[in-house]
């Protein structure tokens, strides 16, 4: 999973959150400090990040507070920043009866509200407090349509053909009833409460027009965890991510967005979303050695270098045989199998949180990956690469996919716009 099916955290190639400073004297390198926390730039200072400006002499925020990603964008935000310690992903149905001018009315409420939490300040109304004290803390809210808003709205002739439904996987034991959906939010943020503010702000302003399908709640490592920047590792121990592409690759846009002269035209510097959630083996993951592990993904544990030798970055060799004429990187290993140049070209964003649900009654843990990857086509990115998995990975017998989504993420909203509007009212 550490390559093409799972992601990657905070890398010094993730784009980098400004903090938002308080008229302290403090400086941003300070306020920084090793967090590592990330975002857009904003140059603001003071302001309303905790709701309010600071009284003179107060204490600033920390950087994991500070960070601010910006709503109004080209991209909707939550797609190239870097991953969030915590995470919330839910779907809506709309209710029987309601369809564009409420879908509408919906988007403008919700695009209203991740304006304001994103920027630090309260929810527009009823708002619960729970974030008071708290800045941004790097908080992102996404919006999605899954394929079954259109026929709901009576949009059908603006569906793009890139939602079609995903194929069936031999790995798939889905749950209908924590798939798909007609709307889909992801929110993300450094601090746990600004999350769940998030998220309960979100499903507030959903009212009377959409009820929750399925909500599903994840993690990452908080910033600042580490001596230094670098590719998280997931449940199972792997470092997750080395092989993602970096928005300084010239063909990053390529892959991940849809072109300004894409179709739809809605879809104009917009993406498509993968959310899978993926159930890890634990148990039968932690009998294997460590040998074993790393023989199931091509890469060392300790530090994520290929087991062709060099580094975590040091490109693979395919080719590179033991003594007994034996792959050092096993023709069935998950980083063979997924590398772009062995499917195509395929290449995908991977930006997951990992989940832990309890125990089950047998006693073993509901743990694993709430997979989300990114890309200008699901044909072209995540379809390719899962049906080479399915045809002989070696991580299959290890993972189970429980929970499927492929939803259209429009580009991001210009000032005074909501997200989606283009559709709505196009």
């Amino acid at each position: 999973m550490p390559d093409q099916s799972l992601s990657q955290v905070r890398t010094p190639d993730a784009p980098a959150a400004e903090p938002v400073a308080r008229a302290s004297g403090v400086s941003r390198r300070a306020l920084l400090g090793t967090a590592g926390a990330t975002g857009l730039v904003l140059g603001a200072a003071g302001g309303a990040v905790g709701y309010a400006a600071a009284p003179a002499g107060a204490t600033p925020l920390t950087a994991l507070g500070a960070g601010r990603a910006m709503f109004h964008g080209k991209h909707q935000p939550g797609i190239t920043e870097g991953l969030q310690a915590r995470g919330h992903l839910v779907a809506f149905d709309l209710v029987a009866g309601a369809g564009r001018k409420e879908a509408a009315a919906l988007l403008r409420r919700w695009s209203a509200t991740a304006e304001r939490l994103m920027a630090g300040e309260p929810a527009p109304h009823d708002d619960t407090d729970v974030a008071r004290d708290a800045g941004p803390s790097s908080l992102t809210v996404t919006f999605g349509f899954g394929h079954s808003f259109f026929g709901r709205t009576g949009l059908e002739k603006q569906r793009p053909a890139a939602l079609d439904p995903l194929p069936d996987f031999s790995s798939d034991r889905l749950d209908k009833a924590r798939s798909d959906g007609d709307l889909w939010v992801q929110i993300g943020a450094d601090d746990a409460l600004v999350a769940f503010h998030a998220l309960r702000a979100i499903q507030k302003d959903a009212g009377s027009a959409a009820r929750v399908r399925w909500q599903m709640n994840g993690f990452n490592r908080s910033p600042g965890a580490t001596a230094h920047p670098m590719t998280a590792r997931n449940l199972m121990g792997q470092l997750d991510g080395t092989g993602n592409p970096k928005p300084s690759d010239a063909d990053f846009d390529k892959r991940i967005f849809v072109p300004a002269s894409g179709e739809p035209a809605w879809m104009a510097n917009g993406s498509y979303a993968v959310v899978r959630r993926i159930r890890m083996l634990l148990d039968d993951w932690e009998k294997l050695s460590t040998t074993a592990q790393e023989q199931v993904i091509g890469r060392r544990k300790a530090d994520g270098a290929p087991l062709s030798g060099g580094g975590e970055t040091t490109p693979m060799d395919l080719e590179k045989a033991d003594a007994n004429g034996d792959y050092l990187v096993p023709l069935n290993a998950h980083a063979r199998i997924t590398r772009p140049d062995r499917n195509g070209g395929a290449a995908m964003l991977r930006r997951p949180f990992s989940y832990h649900d309890g125990i089950d009654a047998d006693g073993t843990p509901d743990a694993g990956l709430l997979f989300i990857c990114w890309q200008a086509d699901p044909l072209r990115g995540f379809v390719p690469v899962q049906r080479k998995l399915d045809r002989g990975d070696a991580l299959s017998q290890f993972i189970r996919h429980e929970a499927s989504g492929l939803f259209a993420v429009p580009g991001g909203a210009a000032k005074g716009e909501y997200v989606g509007q283009r559709l709505l009212e196009g």
